[in-house]
């Protein structure tokens, strides 16, 4: 292993961090509330921007290696970003416990303000998320906004909204127009019907795809087709 640049601890002592192949680094960053968030970083040799990928429900066996988050990070990739896919809370190699996407979002803006601060706050930021990770990501792009620091844009999968499988309700924030929202028409986890519900009143536009299932078994390489062509000039 190869050791690279040092980070904080939580308790704010510095830490080597190796990376663990050519382009994959795993690392820990401490949250508001000094809870340590596993995150997987991906640096981009030529970057034009940082992606920050959000994975689905962590009691529901959600991991920042889901193969829709591995997917959405190798298309930020193929679009020249360096990627970071924190495991949420209770996952993984990250300390704390479940908190229904309140501390998530803290956990997740912990993360966007180490990326910009070892990759350059020039970059544009890109938000992405599925399912729960979906719900957390317009929650910390909402965030971003009143702060005066918007991400560049969202990438919306399977996005949790309204009521859905497990007696789970969600108040999914609104996002930009321009956000890319992707939905399987077949999905039984969350109803196409309240993504439709969620995103009519924004006037943002969803992209159905025919047949897809909540986790998009042998869809995979739609989700990368529709974003590649969403960034086309």
């Amino acid at each position: 292993m190869i050791p690279v640049k040092p980070v904080l601890s939580s308790e704010g002592h510095p830490q080597q961090v190796f990376r663990m192949s050519a382009r994959h680094e795993k690392i820990h960053v401490a949250s508001a509330d000094a809870t340590r968030i596993e995150v997987f970083v991906e640096a981009h040799e030529a970057a034009a921007g940082i992606a920050l990928v959000a994975h689905p429900h962590p009691l529901f066996g959600g991991t920042a290696d889901n193969k829709v988050v591995t997917t959405l990070a190798k298309a930020f990739r193929e679009l020249g970003c360096h990627t970071l896919r924190p495991s949420f809370r209770g996952v993984g190699g990250s300390e704390g416990v479940h908190d229904r996407g309140m501390a998530e979002t803290d956990d997740l803006q912990a993360v966007h303000d180490y990326a910009r601060e070892r990759f350059g706050r020039e970059l544009p930021v890109y938000l992405a998320g599925f399912s729960f990770g979906a719900f957390v990501t317009t929650r910390l792009a909402k965030c971003l906004a009143d702060a005066g620091i918007p991400a560049r844009r969202l990438v919306l999968v399977g996005t949790a909204a309204g009521f859905v499988e497990g007696d789970r309700q969600y108040a999914t924030e609104a996002v930009t127009s321009d956000t890319i929202v992707i939905h399987g028409s077949a999905d039984e986890t969350v109803p196409l019907a309240n993504v439709l519900k969620w995103a009519e009143p924004l006037e943002v536009a969803v992209n159905v795809i025919p047949g897809a299932d909540h986790f998009f078994h042998r869809k995979l390489h739609i989700i990368r087709r529709i974003i590649h062509d969403a960034w086309k000039p």
